[in-house]
């Protein structure tokens, strides 16, 4: 029996309580399909950095190098300044793991959900790769005058070939594995941003490479109308950190909000990181209205990553019935409470284990 080791932060505001259900469904999902979690949880959030004044210690994370996966419920804090935690844990999770691949499905599961007149599943389908290590994130930034009326802010770009190489071979290689249309489009804004014109070269380099895959080409502002105009025109997208970040929020409006879209952090065959994309909410925290389907679907993602794909397709397969029943109204706050959602997912999980 396999057994896989996770590495857990729940985190912040509704961050432990849909992380609680996602695992009440992985852990089901374990028990039906043959392999065992190991879970090690980790208290690092924005409480106890009040508390102790620590974010996230170094031996606990050379501890989390060694696992096979790394799951975080949610992160952010209205106590302390804008960027603190994010940084202390997300961004570190991403550049010091190297988890050079985001990976966002944006994927309709029913018409109920989706705000665009006429859009079926069949319409919005598809996957944004975003590269995650370099772009406008990589924290060289800088002042001068700093609060004087001639203040200058700066913000550097930096993309390297390899970075953009990377990015854009994934895109490829899903492209033609996930059985798509087998379509591939570049997103950058390379007419205005001209050091993007590397993302343009490399792109068509790693196409020639790939003569089963069509592609395509979109500046980031006309990929925003489109999509929301023909989104059945994207199969798989590849773009930049900052215009990644910005369209797949987009995308999961079209799905039906941020309440179901779930993420990958991604540095295949190493550690990687598995989110919700929600937030922490805290308005909502302890009231267990905060839908966890994001959450549960993040934990389908890592299931697939981890070499359990039968467990990971029941997952999503459960909730696309759910919500296809009308079991499952929606991801809103008055749709269902948080633990009805778990329950609902767990108890059609484990009806896969029972004999007919």
């Amino acid at each position: 029996m396999a057994t896989h080791d996770i590495a857990i932060i729940p985190g912040d505001g509704i961050g432990p309580e849909v992380t609680a259900e996602a695992f009440r469904v992985l852990d089901a999902a374990a028990e039906v399909f043959g392999f065992e979690l190991n879970k090690t949880h980790y208290p690092f959030s924005s409480q106890h950095f009040l508390d102790t004044g620590e974010i996230w210690p170094d031996a606990a994370f050379e501890e989390v190098k060694g696992m096979g996966s790394l799951f975080l419920g949610a992160i952010g804090d209205p106590r302390i300044e804008v960027g603190k935690m994010e940084f202390g844990i997300i961004a570190r999770a991403r550049f010091d793991l190297d988890l050079y691949l985001n990976v966002r499905p944006i994927k309709l599961y029913d018409e109920r959900l989706c705000p665009l007149k006429g859009k079926g599943p069949a319409d919005i389908d598809m996957v944004i790769v975003r590269e995650n290590t370099e772009g406008a994130y990589t924290g060289m930034h800088g002042f001068a005058h700093k609060g004087q009326d001639l203040e200058v802010a700066t913000q550097t770009m930096v993309w390297t070939r390899a970075g953009v190489e990377r990015a854009v071979r994934h895109a490829f290689e899903l492209a033609r594995s996930r059985g798509g249309r087998k379509h591939v489009t570049l997103i950058d804004k390379a007419n205005a941003l001209r050091a993007q014109d590397l993302w343009m070269r490399v792109f068509a380099l790693v196409a020639a490479e790939y003569p089963d895959i069509s592609t395509g080409h979109d500046y980031i502002d006309a990929a925003c109308m489109r999509m929301v105009d023909t989104p059945e025109d994207f199969d798989v997208a590849v773009t930049s950190n900052l215009f990644g970040d910005i369209i797949t929020d987009l995308g999961a409006m079209l799905q039906g909000g941020l309440g179901i879209a779930a993420s990958a952090n991604i540095h295949p065959g190493q550690v990687s990181l598995f989110e919700p994309v929600h937030g922490s909410f805290p308005e909502a925290a302890g009231k267990n209205t905060a839908s966890p389907i994001a959450a549960i679907l993040a934990g389908s993602m890592m299931l697939d990553f981890l070499g359990e794909q039968e467990a990971s397709n029941a997952i999503e397969n459960t909730v696309i019935d759910l919500f296809r029943s009308s079991r499952l109204k929606g991801v809103r706050a008055a749709d269902h409470p948080t633990n009805e959602v778990g329950e609902l997912v767990v108890s059609e999980v484990r009806r896969l284990g029972t004999p007919a």
